[in-house]
């Protein structure tokens, strides 16, 4: 047995809570990834995930080895990163686009890391929440949360899930009340993000409940930045990610609404143009990014050991 292959299939599993969808995230069977488990299980002598018809759970012995576990197979990706990568001199220029939100909050750390090895490297970062073509733009990669292009011009490496959530503040709903149910927030203040390709649609699930609600905006803007700092005063319930609003879920200056209920998962996915082959400095930003965000991002993992 790979025993860090099979770690790997163990945190897709726990992340998504579910077999299959581990096995389509990773492209191998389903029989795989419950034969990597169960020789994980073997292999460590208990039990790691309750199984079945309906969801995957994690036992106590798979809560408490998670974290750990989680740990060891990002620090394994980043010693084979840096293998790969040792030696390699990246120069020139960079031309990046992503949006406000995330550019801002975690992509400019990020890239500032993986360029202090490389002083001859000279990124350009261009933040923006608009659907700009990369090609037309000459970016030489573009990330991007959602909205992905149907074009055979653009090759695509899905980065890290985007996990949608609707929060508000204290104050918002001591004055207003919290909904019960979807249909509730057509009676509320809602902050629209202006990009959404559904428009003013929002699509709610809960199991095979399906929901879906028109919202009346009580505020809109084309940046995920000003709607956060809209809902933090209190204006309304705004439909953010976890990557914007995880640190002040936890800080409790924003609460989750209908907890209960899941958005649409988007991807964070970078895109680059499928016509030519990318050069050393695009595959060595991308090996990065996947080391930063994979296999559970890390907002995404901080929220979990709260809620955990």
């Amino acid at each position: 047995m790979d025993q860090l292959k099979a770690m790997e299939i163990f945190v897709e599993v726990a992340r998504l809570r579910s077999f299959s969808a581990a096995a389509r995230k990773l492209g191998i069977t389903r029989a795989m990834v419950s034969k990597q488990v169960l020789q994980l299980e073997d292999k460590l002598g208990a039990r790691l995930l309750h199984r079945s018809t309906r969801e995957v759970s994690l036992t106590d012995a798979g809560q408490a080895y998670l974290e750990p576990c989680t740990a060891a197979v990002l620090q394994a990706q980043e010693a084979a990163r840096v293998i790969t990568h040792a030696g390699a001199e990246l120069a020139g220029p960079l031309r990046i686009q992503a949006p406000s939100s995330f550019g801002s909050e975690w992509l400019a750390d990020s890239l500032a890391r993986f360029c202090l090895p490389h002083p001859q490297l000279q990124p350009l970062l261009h933040v923006d929440d608009a659907l700009l073509d990369p090609i037309e733009h000459g970016f030489d990669l573009t990330i991007r949360v959602g909205g992905i292009p149907d074009s055979r011009a653009l090759a695509i490496r899905p980065l890290a899930p985007c996990h949608g959530v609707l929060c508000a503040s204290p104050a918002y709903l001591a004055k207003h009340g919290a909904p019960q149910a979807p249909e509730d927030l057509q009676r509320h203040r809602c902050l629209h993000f202006s990009h959404l390709t559904d428009g003013t649609t929002w699509h709610l699930s809960r199991g095979e409940e399906e929901a879906t609600v028109r919202v009346k905006p009580a505020f809109s803007a084309n940046n995920g930045l000003v709607l956060h700092q809209a809902a933090l005063r209190g204006l309304g319930i705004v439909y953010s990610t976890t990557f914007l609003a995880w640190r002040e879920l936890l800080d409790g200056t924003l609460v989750q609404v209908l907890p209960n209920w899941e958005l649409p998962l988007n991807h964070l996915s970078a895109l680059y143009p499928a016509s030519r082959k990318p050069s050393p400095k695009v595959r060595a930003l991308i090996d990065f990014l996947l080391g930063e965000y994979q296999p559970v991002p890390p907002w995404d993992r901080q929220l979990a050991l709260q809620r955990g």
